[in-house]
């Protein structure tokens, strides 16, 4: 294999670069080739596949910085249909005439629908990346517990699966995937700092995190410690919560409560956007959860406790919403991101090399370390071809307090224990350079772009 193409799709997440690198230096030690794809499946689908020479004369290109959050190749939300076989020829004919003998797709479960059907031209492997951490299994046979319902959808079925069973941690196929530590970072400092307003002022403050239908992110930000987390694994039953809620205002006047976009009430149904709209992966977009929980508790604890209290003249007054949005994907990885991005980018380049395609590269849990690995695409799939994002495990929640329970809390333990690196805490001071005082922003596109080359007509 002389020459292997990248490209990184869907959202975009803070270890991206990292991977990139990490396939780049593996490869240079390889003496083969890297050619970047612009702007992931939305290159390949381009006639003339904008492209990126990323190792000329086997030394990465500069503007390659693993330290740097986003990707430095575009990514998009376009993705190749498995069932349009013309488009997929059209595709590998252009990647073909690319010399490309292999390619690395950088993303999660919508990428990896994207990337299979392109498997029966080249070889193709995946080097994740999600910051919904819900990429994998949580043990191998997991694919095997899903079964179709009738449902009044357009679909007319839906997917249920069976709980799950019990499990170590080291049974889990891909232990977590790069971006998720950062979000969890990110999050957790943002509750942190939420709650000071929320202490101040004795108030609710309902902080509403990303992860679709997969609570992982939610359960993560633990860490920046929330009295309350609710996760979609753990329908929300008004109750419970709003006795939790009590309590806790009881004793220290204010309370924090994180909510999973994905949330759903104890028929199934979704607490936030109830008509939900989906991406052309096929995802689907979640917006409102946070103002539904803020509903449910202005509606059931009422006004009377808070103006009884002095603490605000309505429920409605005492209760904020914040939603951290896209913070949780931007900015700088941490050390744990940095190091296993890149790891598992050189994996990827590993696999084409040894002659492995339609493959994962994953990270997993072995005798209180990590472990770079891989698997078959096709495992990850149910009887009826599907792959399902990975839920959060209910083993790893206690439904009872609301938080982590013991297992949740070794799970995270083994990864952010020594997840932040020295250089992450001095590169705060940047911040403060007074060179940002004086000069505009510095976009790596600008210079990407000089670099970029495209496939000349054919004939």
């Amino acid at each position: 294999m002389k020459r292997i193409g990248i490209l990184t799709a869907g959202g975009d997440t803070p270890a991206l670069n990292a991977t990139i690198e990490g396939a780049v230096e593996r490869a240079n030690k390889a003496r083969v080739e890297v050619y970047g794809i612009i702007k992931g499946f939305s290159g390949l689908l381009n006639h003339e596949v904008p492209h990126v020479h990323l190792n000329p004369l086997f030394q990465k290109i500069p503007e390659l910085d693993a330290t740097m959050g986003g990707t430095i190749l575009g990514a998009s939300r376009d993705y190749v249909d498995g069932d349009d076989l013309e488009t997929i020829a059209r595709v590998a004919h252009r990647l073909k005439r690319l010399d490309i003998d292999g390619l690395i797709c950088v993303g999660g479960d919508g990428t990896l629908n994207g990337m299979q059907p392109l498997s029966n031209f080249l070889p193709t492997v995946l080097a994740p990346k999600t910051i919904d951490n819900d990429l994998g299994l949580n043990y191998p046979d997991e694919p095997n517990e899903y079964a179709r319902e009738p449902d009044a959808g357009p679909r007319g079925y839906r997917y249920k699966k069976r709980p799950n069973r019990e499990f170590g941690l080291d049974e889990m196929v891909n232990y977590v995937t790069p971006g998720y530590a950062t979000a969890v970072y990110v999050s957790s400092l943002s509750v942190q700092r939420i709650r000071t307003t929320a202490e101040s002022h004795r108030r609710i403050a309902i902080i509403e995190v990303m992860g679709r239908d997969c609570g992982m992110i939610a359960l993560g930000t633990a860490y920046g410690q929330p009295d309350v987390i609710l996760v979609p694994e753990s329908p929300v039953d008004p109750g419970p919560l709003v006795e939790k809620v009590i309590s806790v205002l009881d004793v220290q006047k204010h309370a924090v409560i994180c909510v999973s976009e994905g949330i759903t009430d104890v028929d199934g149904d979704i607490l936030g956007s109830k008509v939900a709209t989906h991406d052309p992966a096929g995802n689907v977009q979640y917006t409102g959860a946070a103002e539904a929980v803020k509903r449910l508790l202005a509606e059931e604890i009422g006004d009377a406790y808070f103006t009884r209290q002095r603490r605000n003249e309505s429920a409605n007054a005492a209760i904020f919403v914040r939603k951290i949005g896209h913070t949780q994907r931007g900015g700088r990885p941490i050390q744990f991101d940095r190091f296993f991005g890149s790891q598992l980018g050189g994996k990827a380049v590993e696999l084409l090399l040894d002659g492995y395609h339609n493959c994962v590269a994953t990270l997993q849990s072995r005798d209180g370390g990590f472990q770079l690995d891989s698997m078959d695409a096709n495992k990850l799939r149910d009887r009826w071809g599907v792959i399902h994002a990975r839920p959060l495990p209910v083993a790893f929640y206690d439904p009872k307090r609301f938080q982590p329970s013991h297992q949740g809390v070794e799970y995270f333990r083994s990864m952010f224990t020594n997840a932040l690196g020295a250089e992450d805490v001095e590169c705060i001071r940047s911040i403060f350079d007074t060179g940002n005082l004086a000069h505009p922003y510095d976009s790596v596109n600008v210079h990407m772009h000089k670099r970029i080359r495209r496939l000349p007509p054919e004939g």
